[in-house]
């Protein structure tokens, strides 16, 4: 008996430490949302040691190939979004940020249209459609892997608006690189 009650009292002070400290981090959440996009992309303020020369030009291509998790945004859309913010937010004009994102294997569902991907998962919208509207609004590219939409039979017009069919993955990341966007690493 003793030692079920000491197991009980265990159990209510780690809730209540659990419930204490997810307040606390939830006040002391740093992310907010960016200046270009607010709705996904949030960003902290960074007290940097290196900083973006005036003039600088990024163009960054993403790769894709893992789909969103059921009702959530992709998360690499999500991570351009951030870099859109993040340097506008340091200083780097808009104008001076072109992405592209590169889509393979099962994230090419995540760029189909909502007639496509609520005949995939009945009656569900995409959640990535919007975000991805959003970011081709800042000039950010989706280049979808023909391959892979072949092997998913996936046509053209099944494709969100605006999102263009490679040959393959590996052919539109040659393409970008050589004209000189680098890959970046997460």
């Amino acid at each position: 008996m003793r030692g079920s009650c000491f197991a009980w009292v265990s159990v209510v002070f780690g809730l209540l430490a659990f419930a204490v400290t997810a307040g606390l981090n939830q006040e002391e959440n740093p992310f907010e949302p960016g200046t270009v996009l607010r709705d996904f992309g949030e960003i902290a303020a960074v007290d940097t040691d290196m900083t973006i020369p005036k003039g600088t030009q990024f163009q960054i291509r993403f790769d894709v190939g893992v789909q969103a998790n059921p009702g959530k945004l992709n998360r690499t859309f999500e991570s351009a979004a951030r870099f859109i913010n993040m340097h506008v937010g340091a200083g780097v004009p808009r104008e001076a940020i072109r992405l592209a994102i590169v889509v393979h294997g099962g994230a090419v569902l995540d760029l189909t249209t909502q007639e496509h991907f609520g005949s995939i998962y009945i009656g569900r919208q995409n959640p990535s459609a919007d975000a991805v509207k959003q970011l081709q609004e800042c000039d950010v590219q989706f280049i979808v892997c023909g391959q892979s939409t072949a092997w998913q039979s996936i046509s053209k017009n099944e494709l969100l608006p605006g999102v263009r069919v490679a040959l393959s993955a590996m052919t539109a990341h040659e393409l970008l690189a050589q004209q000189g966007y680098t890959l970046n690493p997460f």
